[in-house]
């Protein structure tokens, strides 16, 4: 496209952000295309933690958050999108694309804000 290769390993862009930076001993999936699952460990990674319940945030929504939930859905696993830790390539994308999560009773699981999905995960700690 115009822009050249965006969100491929190793093009200009796709460095991880400062603020995000992984700890030591962090795993990190590097995708070679749009879906983390795609050609990557992560599947396994997801599996040896027992992890049943993802959490995404990141962009671009419409494409890389979409991709790699809908390849999750598919492994079976519950899904939530974080509505205000995503975005959009072009802001009026945002809408459509996280009300596309919820159609038919949650087919690619819920949508919620960062703060309640930390008050569930804070209630279910305590319980």
């Amino acid at each position: 496209g115009p822009m050249g290769r965006i969100l491929i390993d190793g093009e200009p862009g796709n460095e991880i952000v400062a603020d995000l930076t992984p700890v030591a001993g962090e795993t990190v999936i590097v995708k070679p295309g749009k879906g983390a699952f795609y050609a990557t460990p992560l599947d396994a990674v997801l599996k040896r933690l027992r992890a049943t319940h993802l959490i995404f945030a990141g962009v671009t929504t419409e494409v890389c958050v979409h991709s790699t939930l809908r390849e999750a859905v598919d492994r079976g696993y519950a899904c939530v999108t974080l509505s205000d830790a995503t975005a959009a390539s072009e802001p009026a994308l945002q809408t459509p694309a996280l009300a596309m999560i919820g159609v038919e009773g949650g087919i690619f699981g819920s949508v919620m804000n960062t703060e309640d999905v930390l008050i569930h995960l804070r209630q279910e700690a305590s319980a």
